[in-house]
């Protein structure tokens, strides 16, 4: 889980991740990303949202670490959801699963 962490974290110093739901929403939108990574408390509100269009739009939709964990990863309050840009790191999120 660390890992993906990491990768949150250099995704962010690249310019690579879209943070926050209704960021995340809007790029799904916008087929804009590779993955998102919902965090495992992130609530039911939330994971339906962010869910359904991951879905609808065939994006991989990994349960990450906790809300928490995200937002300190990235010097923030709690992050329920983040959108990964970068194909590369997708795999590399994907992968630590």
């Amino acid at each position: 889980m660390s890992d993906v962490l990491g990768l949150i974290g250099l995704g962010a110093r690249a310019g690579s991740i879209v943070v926050g739901t209704s960021g995340v929403r809007a790029g799904l939108r916008r087929d804009e990303f590779a993955a998102v990574v919902l965090a495992s408390d992130a609530s039911s509100r939330t994971e339906e949202k962010v869910r359904r269009l991951a879905e609808a739009r065939e994006v991989r939709l990994v349960d990450g670490p906790t809300a928490a964990e995200i937002g300190a990863r990235l010097g923030r309050g709690t992050v329920q959801a983040v959108g990964i840009k970068d194909a590369r790191l997708a795999a590399g999120i994907v992968g630590g699963f």
